[in-house]
């Protein structure tokens, strides 16, 4: 476009690129497709604004979901409500595009949903560990980044996570 600032387009596609990610962190910390959206907006808007503060280097997407992470958390004890999570992992298809049996259908969507009934069993701190490092596939350093907390406490959250939801399971 004329005449408009190369940052601007700079950071329009690190928009594209990472709004994907940003929704999916804002729903596991919201419960709300809604509130989502409206936390990413602000996120992004806020990430605009703090990119002095970006440290030249550094990956962009930790300190972009951190500012989503933040925002959500934000939104969610305004609001004064804790949601209930329906998380959903993405969907796998097998390859060539076959199509699974009715049984295997089936029985995915069983096993899918024993899954996350068990997830929902676990308290707030390992739901939001268990949901960003495993269903988000984020890895540590930005789980931690997301949660606002050490990569240890990552690594402490998801072991006693896994135990619980091993004997849930």
């Amino acid at each position: 476009m004329v005449g408009r600032p190369r940052h601007l387009d700079d950071y329009e596609q690190l928009v594209r690129e990472h709004q994907v990610i940003a929704f999916r962190t804002a729903y596991v910390i919201t419960g709300s497709a809604a509130d989502a959206e409206e936390v990413v907006q602000d996120a992004f808007v806020k990430a605009y604004r703090a990119r002095g503060r970006f440290r030249e280097g550094a990956p962009f997407r930790p300190w972009l979901l951190a500012i989503v992470a933040n925002e959500a958390r934000n939104r969610r004890r305004s609001l004064a409500r804790r949601a209930r999570f329906e998380l959903h992992p993405v969907e796998e298809r097998p390859s060539a595009d076959a199509a699974p049996s009715p049984e295997a259908a089936l029985l995915v969507r069983e096993q899918r949903a024993q899954l996350l009934a068990a997830i929902d069993t676990l308290g707030e701190e390992q739901r939001q560990a268990v949901a960003c490092r495993y269903l988000l596939g984020l890895s540590e350093q930005e789980t931690a980044s997301v949660l606002g907390c050490r990569p240890g406490t990552v690594k402490s959250r998801l072991s006693r996570a896994l135990a619980n939801l091993e004997g849930e399971l």
